[in-house]
């Protein structure tokens, strides 16, 4: 079926046959006529199958570009992708004469009141600065008969809920309204029920995966230790040799010092953060875009939204905090029927969240590791490394990673000690705690027992004058120490009772001691 079957007009098929978009696809097709026809909408599609054109072809047919007042709101959750959207929007709505203007978070808000002022048909924005531009007056919305929300469900579950809530409440009562997401999640579903009036929903599961994962996604994951995540990464990028990747992290404070070890690496990175400006962000993106940047580190966040036609891998430094976000994560790879690989690292104590991802989800993860440069499976790398007799275990390589050779296993150990020794904790080999065993049978002294200065010297001395008393008594036993008068023992007890006593009663006690008749 094509899109002038499904309703729309020449101006706008005629547009997207210039841009080389012949068919509509699975979402397009079951979304337009009923978009066009009044209804309101639930979008809830994988990502890259074409929802932004789902709702945004129908949104500006039903526009008047003649009139000169805001008759369309479409709302996004980050910067990136309003802007993304808002270049769709002026590309299809040219030849249709509708004016559309940003109001974005993060960018210049006078530069963008003083656009308002050539009455534009459609705003796209974000909904803090939507709502900020409505409060001062500079933007009505009672005329908005058409309002969408994209990413509903992170809006709705993330903070941005009563933002948007304030600007559906000043949009106009007959208003056509539209929510789209890769995923529905409860917080998506209350807002249907409370703010759409008999929507129609859609349903790609013919095409997709009913988890909001594309069919052409492969999923991976490689185990190993912690500290040794950086190398992996510098690995998988060397030798699958991609023509751009993204990579995510959990927490925001370890971007600076990934992408510092990275960069010293020899690999050119660019990172995004969640509060990374708007000048800042965009041009990020356009060196990622254009091929100069290899890895965009970013975080969940940051990514929401981002539209990377042809991205070929997905790495996730840290596993995902639920299926939404690997959802999310990992749409950005594999769009619009391109075959794209999501890998996720994992540390062997983090197994059983791949475990519970695959139940959730549906999915299967394949266990993979680096063999000769390569990126096999692990019952392949490991079966051929028994066959050359690298797999055997051999004395300091206990508990080497599958996917790192011994050379560089045992450099890390190395590196390993070489710390400890300066935190005065010393790791001993085997031979080393033999002979102190041997020490501890011979002299009954424990090793590494704190001595005091001096105390080599005196257990000299001490060892001296027992060799001379044994001379002396003719290897006899020495006799028994005769026992101390009793006016010494007295006179301790009575200096450690006086200790710390004040010194009037010190000096009584010690009047009372001399008055006291000898025993």
């Amino acid at each position: 079926m094509s899109f002038t079957e499904l309703g729309l007009n020449d101006a706008l098929t005629d547009k997207l046959k210039a841009a080389g978009i012949a068919e509509p696809s699975e979402v397009q097709r079951q979304a337009l006529p009923a978009l066009l026809g009044g209804k309101d909408g639930i979008i809830v599609s994988p990502t890259g199958t074409g929802k932004t054109l789902a709702y945004l072809l129908p949104l500006l047919q039903r526009i008047d570009g003649s009139r000169k007042e805001v008759q369309a709101l479409v709302l996004a959750p980050t910067q990136e992708l309003a802007m993304q959207i808002m270049r769709e929007a002026e590309a299809y709505g040219q030849p249709l004469g509708v004016k559309a203007t940003a109001l974005i978070g993060g960018a210049s808000l006078a530069r963008q009141l003083e656009r308002m002022k050539s009455k534009p048909a459609l705003i796209v924005g974000t909904p803090g600065r939507v709502r900020e531009v409505a409060n001062t007056r500079k933007l009505s919305l009672h005329a908005v008969s058409f309002a969408v929300v994209d990413e509903t469900d992170r809006i709705f579950s993330l903070g941005g809920k009563n933002d948007v809530e304030h600007l559906l409440k000043m949009c106009g009562r007959e208003r056509q309204t539209v929510f789209v997401s890769a995923t529905r999640s409860q917080a998506m579903k209350e807002a249907e029920r409370k703010w759409q009036n008999d929507p129609w929903v859609s349903d790609v599961t013919g095409k997709e995966n009913e988890n909001g994962l594309s069919s052409t996604l492969r999923h991976w994951y490689f185990q190993g230790d912690r500290r040794d995540k950086i190398d992996l990464i510098l690995k998988l990028v060397r030798h699958m040799k991609p023509t751009a990747a993204l990579l995510f992290v959990n927490d925001t404070e370890k971007i600076g010092e990934l992408q510092a070890k990275l960069r010293y690496e020899g690999l050119s990175v660019d990172a995004l953060y969640g509060d990374t400006r708007g000048q800042e962000r965009g041009e990020a993106m356009q060196r990622f875009r254009n091929g100069r940047t290899k890895l965009l580190i970013a975080t969940d966040v940051a990514a929401r939204g981002l539209d990377l036609p042809g991205l070929p891998l997905v790495v996730q430094m840290e596993p995902a905090l639920d299926a939404d976000h690997y959802v999310h994560r990992s749409g950005r790879t594999a769009r619009m029927g391109r075959e794209g690989t999501s890998i996720t690292l994992i540390a062997p104590e983090e197994r059983f969240i791949v475990d519970k991802l695959e139940k959730q989800l549906g999915v299967t993860f394949e266990p993979k590791m680096l063999y000769e440069g390569r990126v096999v499976s692990l019952e392949e790398g490991l079966a051929r490394k028994g066959a050359s007799g690298k797999g055997r275990s051999k004395p300091g390589e206990e508990g080497r990673p599958a996917w790192k050779s011994k050379a560089e296993y045992m450099a890390s150990l190395e590196k390993r000690k070489a710390s400890t020794e300066g935190q005065g904790r010393e790791p001993k080999p085997a031979a080393a705690e033999a002979k102190q065993g041997a020490e501890r049978r011979d002299t009954g002294k424990l090793p590494g027992a704190r001595t005091e200065p001096g105390a080599g010297i005196r257990a000299a001395k001490v060892h001296a004058a027992a060799g001379k008393r044994d001379e002396a008594t003719g290897g006899k036993p020495a006799a028994k120490p005769v026992a101390k008068p009793a006016k010494i023992k007295s006179d301790r007890a009575r200096d450690q009772k006086n200790k710390g006593a004040p010194k009037w009663l010190k000096a009584k006690r010690e009047a009372a001691a001399e008055d006291k008749p000898a025993e």
